[in-house]
């Protein structure tokens, strides 16, 4: 790959990227969680949380401004709650709202759509949300500062315009959870993650498709990711690595991350190839870190164009978007070594996802 194509899907971290974003270098300032776009035609945005509780739930809250694949639609706020029980039930809901239901402060994260609430302050969040039956009630305490892979902004194009930004405001919390299916009540702790999204091109434009994970495992925590660009940007990949030792930040340079796919076979409701195995190692020096997810169970499978209806899925249709989802729960292991010895072997279970905007390579 030429460096021309390279440079065509890049991590924003030049000093001008800074400036022009206003933020500052290794600093993660309590406005930056706050709303990043006001919304209008050509902009997304969302902030979301998943948390492994200690009862065997696995609990995603989302809200969103509007569709991701979407931002030239005007504000169309929702929710979406996904619940995994231990005793195999699944509950996957959305709802939408009147656009006027919808507020986001721009000074720090406190997202209100309707009579449900998403705020906090980059430590502490307290997120609560009801759809039909489902009702959750959420507070998250950060155990790992927030961080970003340098500016956080993914930008593509010759001339850098499209922006696909990201900041894990809790790479790792706490979590005290109450969750209640119509009379069913129940409460658990855990441990859980928010991140905070936005951008101005529609994913599917800019992204062929991404594996995003996190995990903890022993004194360690991690968040990894491998980007796919699109074609028209010559299929550019964007790692992203951070991990965790007793909450503080021991590795996070990118630069300095491999990934593999290993046991990959073709996913029979998606018709995407789906790794069995994903595998990200980050040598630096003498030192080398190996996280490896390895799947266990399915949680979603999901086509995308299933929640599309009317004429929109008729137009989807036509153009042959062929999106899709998947969601995975397994084992994650965090190797270290040193001058080639293994020196610490870790594993615990985590959460990771698949998003395949694009048609099977």
């Amino acid at each position: 790959m030429t460096d021309t194509t390279t440079a065509l899907a890049i991590t924003g971290a030049t000093d001008a990227d800074y400036a022009r974003l206003g933020i500052v270098r290794d600093t993660i300032a309590l406005w930056e969680d706050g709303a990043r776009t006001d919304g209008n035609s050509g902009t997304y945005e969302w902030w979301y949380f998943d948390a492994h509780l200690d009862d065997g739930t696995k609990l995603v809250v989302v809200f969103m401004d509007k569709e991701l694949t979407a931002p030239q639609k005007p504000l169309g706020p929702l929710i979406r709650i996904n619940l995994d029980l231990p005793d195999g039930r699944s509950f996957q809901k959305i709802q939408t709202f009147a656009p006027e239901m919808y507020s986001a402060a721009a000074d720090h994260a406190d997202v209100r759509i309707a009579d449900n609430r998403f705020e906090g302050d980059l430590h502490r969040y307290r997120i609560s949300a009801a759809i039909d039956d489902i009702r959750v009630d959420v507070l998250l305490t950060g155990q790992v500062p927030a961080w970003r892979p340098e500016t956080g902004c993914m930008l593509f194009g010759a001339d850098q315009s499209l922006e696909f930004c990201w900041l894990p405001s809790v790479p790792q919390g706490a979590v005290e959870a109450r969750f209640s299916i119509g009379d069913e009540t129940h409460q658990a702790g855990g441990v859980g993650y928010h991140d905070h999204n936005w951008g101005n091109v529609a994913l599917p434009d800019i992204i062929h498709d991404w594996y995003w994970a996190r995990g903890q495992a022993g004194p360690y925590s991690t968040i990894t990711s491998y980007i796919t660009s699109h074609k028209k940007y010559g299929y550019a990949a964007i790692p992203i690595f951070m991990l965790a030792k007793d909450g503080e930040i021991v590795a996070g340079d990118a630069t300095k991350v491999s990934f593999e796919r290993e046991d990959v076979y073709t996913d029979t409701t998606t018709g995407k190839p789906v790794a069995g195995v994903t595998r990200y190692t980050y040598a630096d020096g003498e030192d080398r870190y190996v996280v490896t997810f390895t799947r266990r169970q399915d949680l979603a499978r999901d086509r995308m164009i299933e929640d599309i209806h009317g004429l929109k899925r008729l137009a989807a249709t036509l153009v042959r978007f062929d999106g899709a989802y998947l969601r995975f729960s397994g084992e994650c292991r965090v190797q270290v070594f040193r001058a080639g010895a293994l020196v610490e072997d870790h594993a615990d279970e985590a959460i990771w996802e698949l998003m395949y905007f694009g048609h099977a390579r």
